[in-house]
């Protein structure tokens, strides 16, 4: 068989869903995970953001914060894996198309963040076999303090044509 004309199939996820299964109001709630100083050293060596309020621990406690905190692209950053251990987007999800942000509170060294996730908005696209999912999310802390929140679009396959 000639390699160039094969394509391997789309593997779907047991927990995945496609457009048609989505409803305003369904939510979800991810798994834990706690931040260390790791996780702040590797976003600042990775982006070369070496902000002294996420990596001088003097510096930092002089701030409103009180200590070195997580950089809020790479919470975010966080957050998108542990949403995707959902499953929920496994094979059927097209394209992340953006997103509307707000940083509330500081993620600091120590903290436990999970993500709340809701779907405020379902639409069929002008292609019948696609459809968007607005949903709500927000991460939220080991107290259940919002640190970040905003709405996420994204693109899914559907089900059905029509």
């Amino acid at each position: 068989m000639d390699a160039t004309n094969t394509q391997e199939a789309i593997v779907v996820g047991s927990n995945a869903m496609y457009f048609d299964d989505f409803e305003v109001g369904q939510e979800w709630i991810t798994p834990r995970r706690t931040i260390t100083e790791t996780d702040i050293v590797m976003f600042a060596a990775l982006t070369g953001d070496h902000n002294p309020v996420h990596t001088d621990e003097i510096f930092a406690s002089q701030t409103p914060f009180g200590a070195r905190i997580l950089h809020g692209p790479a919470v975010f950053a966080i957050i998108t894996g542990l949403e995707f251990r959902l499953g929920i987007k496994e094979g059927t999800a097209i394209a992340f198309l953006g997103m509307t942000w707000d940083l509330k509170a500081p993620v600091k060294m120590g903290d436990t963040i999970h993500v709340y996730q809701r779907v405020e908005e379902v639409r069929r696209t002008s292609n019948p076999s696609r459809g968007i999912v607005n949903f709500w999310l927000e991460v939220r802390n080991q107290r259940g303090e919002v640190c970040q929140q905003g709405i996420w679009k994204v693109m899914f396959h559907a089900r059905t044509g029509a």
